[in-house]
């Protein structure tokens, strides 16, 4: 898990004003309604992101991230992965989302992700013109992999998402997908991460640069996994550059 109940994102650098901010329920491709929580920039259409949240799905964070990204200038849409096992209510900290996991297919939250990207492109979601994903640990994997699926996206962003091995509910590795990927590739990671050693981030780099995929991978050095929390003092700087890295890629001016 990489947030706890109290983790909140940090700010962005790029200050403004969000249009609004509310929960939404989207219908994926199988028919099946999921939570999501939209936000919309104050100037419709530019860049549009789709968030994927880490295995607790849909929780503070990342409502809190959409409305942060909105404040930055972007469309946004964070999405919970557990509408066919949990419904589209909220949930408190104390939901068992493991035994959720364990229900979830690879294909079922790939296809809630195209619902999300087609919510973002459309008048409610602020007709975004160029749609991006991130994600993080298990949805950063998730957010690499959507660069693989015909979603016709600008790029995709991952925050320690594993780049290697077996991943849960049957995600393949982003390792052996690169030569499928479409759009470029921002990979975040921290250097004092002990879930993701450095070869492994090494391994990501070398197959996407063998399939001549346009990327960056960004290491801080001491950061460790979930460093990208504003109550995470000590890596305030990193969550800074972080952000800047970010809004680079989706093609914002420099703040």
């Amino acid at each position: 898990m990489c947030y706890d109940a109290e983790a909140r994102p940090p700010l962005p650098p790029i200050r403004g004003a969000a249009l609004d901010s509310s929960d939404v329920i989207l219908t994926s491709a199988d028919g099946t309604r999921f939570r999501a929580h939209g936000a919309r920039a104050q100037q419709a259409g530019g860049a549009g992101i789709v968030i994927l949240p880490d295995v607790r799905g849909l929780h503070p964070f990342y409502e809190e991230l959409a409305l942060r990204f909105a404040e930055a200038g972007a469309q946004a849409v964070a999405i919970d992965y557990f509408g066919r096992t949990a419904g589209t209510e909220p949930r408190d900290a104390g939901f068992d989302h493991m035994a959720h996991i364990a229900k979830t297919s690879y294909e079922s939250v790939c296809a809630d992700v195209a619902a999300g990207a087609d919510y973002l492109r459309a008048a409610d979601g602020g007709k975004a013109e160029r749609v991006y994903a991130v994600g993080f640990c298990w949805g950063g994997r998730l957010s690499y992999l959507q660069a693989t699926r015909g979603l016709g996206l600008a790029g995709v962003i991952g925050f320690y998402g594993p780049p290697v091995g077996v991943g849960r509910s049957g995600v393949p590795a982003p390792v052996d997908q690169v030569d499928r990927f479409e759009g470029a590739v921002l990979a975040l990671w921290g250097g004092a991460d002990q879930g993701i050693p450095p070869e492994e981030v090494a391994a990501f780099d070398a197959a996407l640069e063998q399939a001549g995929v346009e990327h960056r991978s960004v290491i801080y050095r001491d950061a460790p996994h979930s460093f990208f929390d504003r109550h995470a003092s000590d890596y305030a700087d990193a969550s800074g550059d972080a952000w800047r890295q970010v809004l680079d890629f989706m093609q914002f001016p420099s703040s």
